[in-house]
């Protein structure tokens, strides 16, 4: 959520950068500014008018010391509908104070001065990649087919216990899919991230707090008679702990990584592209969130995509790395990487990875401030990647390591999965 002060002060300019968006921001400004010209009048009002009731309750009071009641009871008319007026006053200040908080929710973050200009996926950059296609046999096949063969993933069983895109993992594939959560997080530990174990349900706030309430609430699974909501990644516990929460900057910058599966309802569709692995409504994903100083938050995100860079190096995949463009920008982020691993069964390029700056706006939605010494406290950046996301990764793993009538495991996974070839 984008400051107030930021929005009052800033207002042409920012409808200019969510233009990037391929966003109209001009009505929803307009209607923002509008109420909260119209809380602060209410505001202004209400504090006049609760003054003048103070001050006829006082003087009602020496009134009656005085003896003069006739007066004192005259000035009580008065009381009387200051009081009225003032509760109507709070009636009107919290329903203008409401749908300026809803109005604010629905604007995105303002994208950074590096994110291109596009409406979708297609007019996304390629800044970086890495890695040779792999060359494979001509009776090669596709994960989903693989996971067959070796009897690794079994889909239709998901689907008799669940529905699609819950699959279940079986023998050494169910063994692969703890490698890989196991691997990531101490590749992340190592790396100066601190574990932790999170809740994988979260409550209404905590979807407010880092925005994926009310943006996104159609594609959470939530569970009605206790209004909670399924994690769709571990960004949201693990950044709603420092909800309402003031640093001390000396702590900062502060980093964690959290393994969970993760929970979205997204749109259904078919063909190649959503088979097996591809699409999930449950998936498990090992996440690392940072909460930094706003003068270091670049140089944090561009560390954190050198971490990534290493991560998907060491296991010898081929990727590349997108900087997405306004149309295809999340919205609460100012700046994302996309990271794309190669599929060299599917010829395609599979989404892993998102690291993501948010600058200000979660820890506005979260007040989430830092403070040196005692001075004002100011509002922390926050921000996320997926280190890594397994679908696709062991999607990518199984396709572009299949050799000889097997698949073979790399290098880095053998002491986790204690096997070094499916066969």
């Amino acid at each position: 959520m984008l400051p107030l002060y930021t929005l009052r002060d800033n207002a042409d300019t920012i409808a200019a950068a969510m233009d990037k968006r391929g966003l109209d921001a001009r009505p929803i400004l307009s209607k923002i500014l509008n109420l909260d010209q119209e809380r602060r009048n209410l505001q202004t009002h209400l504090d006049q008018t609760l003054a003048e009731a103070n001050s006829a309750s006082r003087e009602i009071g020496q009134l009656y010391k005085s003896g003069k009641a006739e007066e004192a009871n005259a000035l009580k008319e008065t009381s009387s509908r200051l009081k009225v007026q003032s509760k109507e006053l709070q009636e009107a200040l919290s329903a203008a104070a409401d749908a300026l908080q809803e109005s604010l929710y629905l604007l995105p973050n303002i994208p950074h001065d590096l994110v291109p200009a596009g409406q979708d996926e297609s007019d996304n950059e390629v800044i970086h990649q890495w890695g040779d296609i792999p060359g494979l046999e001509a009776n090669a096949l596709p994960h989903w087919e693989l996971a067959r063969k070796f009897d690794l993933i079994d889909f239709e069983l998901g689907v008799k216990i669940t529905g699609a895109g819950f699959p279940v993992y079986k023998g050494k594939g169910a063994r692969l899919q703890r490698a890989l959560i196991s691997y990531f997080l101490d590749y992340n530990t190592k790396a100066g991230y601190q574990e932790l174990q999170v809740p994988h349900l979260v409550n209404e706030a905590s979807g407010y707090g880092t925005g994926q309430l009310p943006d996104k609430e159609g594609q959470m699974y939530q569970v009605t008679e206790d209004n909670l909501y399924l994690i769709p990644t571990a960004e949201v516990p693990v950044t709603n702990i420092f909800r309402d929460v003031i640093l001390d900057k000396a702590d900062l910058p502060i980093r964690y990584t959290a393994y969970t599966p993760c929970f979205r309802r997204e749109a259904g569709s078919y063909g190649a592209h959503v088979r097996g692995l591809n699409r999930l409504h449950q998936f498990d994903k090992v996440e690392i969130v940072r909460v930094e100083d706003p003068a270091n938050s670049y140089d944090a995100l561009d560390g954190m995509v050198t971490h990534v860079k290493g991560l998907l190096e060491s296991l010898n995949l081929p990727y590349r790395i997108l900087r997405l463009c306004g149309g295809d920008l999340g919205f609460t982020s100012a700046l994302t990487y996309d990271f794309e691993v190669y599929s060299a069964a599917q010829e395609r390029w599979l989404e892993v990875s998102s690291v993501s700056n948010f600058e200000a706006f979660q820890a506005n939605r979260l007040k989430l401030r830092y403070r040196e010494g005692n001075d004002k406290p100011q509002l922390a950046h926050t921000l996320n990647g997926s280190a890594l996301a397994l679908p696709r990764i062991l999607a990518g793993l199984l396709e572009n390591y299949q050799e000889g009538g097997g698949i073979r495991i790399p290098e880095v996974l053998v002491p986790y999965t204690g096997f070094d070839k499916i066969s």
